[in-house]
C-alpha cells in the first residue's frame, strides 16, 4: 500500500483529525492534524513512539522538556513517558507507536 502523506493533511476548524495510515501486529502509523490552538493534555502511552512533525508550529512537551514541533522533526518517546503538545499553527505528525 503507497500513500502520499501529505495528500491525507486536512485541518478541521477546530480540534483535531485524525487518520490510520497502517495499524497491524508491528505498529500502528497515525496521521494527526491538529486546528491552531489545539492541546492534547498530558497522558502516557505503553507502547514505544516516534513522532515525525509533517507542518506547522506546536509545542511537545516530554517528561516535563518543551520541544519545538516544526517540519522535519522526529521525537522519539519511551513507553509510559508523560507528554503533552499544543498546536500553535496548524500542525501535522505522524505518530508511529511499536508493539
Amino acid at each position: 500500500m503507497n500513500k502520499n502523506i501529505k495528500d491525507l493533511i486536512e485541518y478541521p476548524k477546530e480540534g483535531i483529525f485524525s487518520k490510520e495510515i497502517i495499524k497491524n501486529d508491528k505498529l500502528d502509523m497515525t496521521l494527526f492534524c491538529l486546528a491552531a490552538g489545539s492541546e492534547i493534555s498530558e497522558h502516557t502511552s505503553t507502547k514505544q513512539g516516534v513522532i515525525y512533525v509533517l507542518e506547522g508550529d506546536g509545542i511537545f512537551n516530554l517528561e516535563g522538556k518543551d520541544i519545538k514541533m516544526l517540519p522535519g522533526v522526529v521525537i522519539h518517546m519511551k513507553e509510559n513517558a508523560v507528554h503533552a503538545l499544543k498546536a500553535e499553527k496548524n500542525t501535522s505528525f505522524i505518530l508511529i507507536l511499536i508493539k
